[in-house]
């Protein structure tokens, strides 16, 4: 199956979870947010959350300031 995370293809099993596929590309760390076409996935979902053929990830660093 194959999916974009940050616009680069990417891929993978099918029948994986978020938290799988960015453990599997060891992007997955603290101070990370993601999108899942489009729209925030809360990161409590991304264990529940199986990725589908065409989904399009966008994975950033969370930043805070003032």
């Amino acid at each position: 199956m194959h999916i974009l995370l940050n616009d680069v293809p990417h891929a993978c099993d099918a029948r994986l979870t978020v938290t799988a596929f960015l453990d599997q590309q060891q992007l997955l760390a603290p101070g990370v947010a993601l999108a899942l076409n489009h729209q925030i996935l809360p990161r409590s979902r991304w264990e529940e959350q199986i990725l589908e053929e065409g989904d399009h990830l966008l994975l950033f660093q969370v930043i805070a300031g003032g």
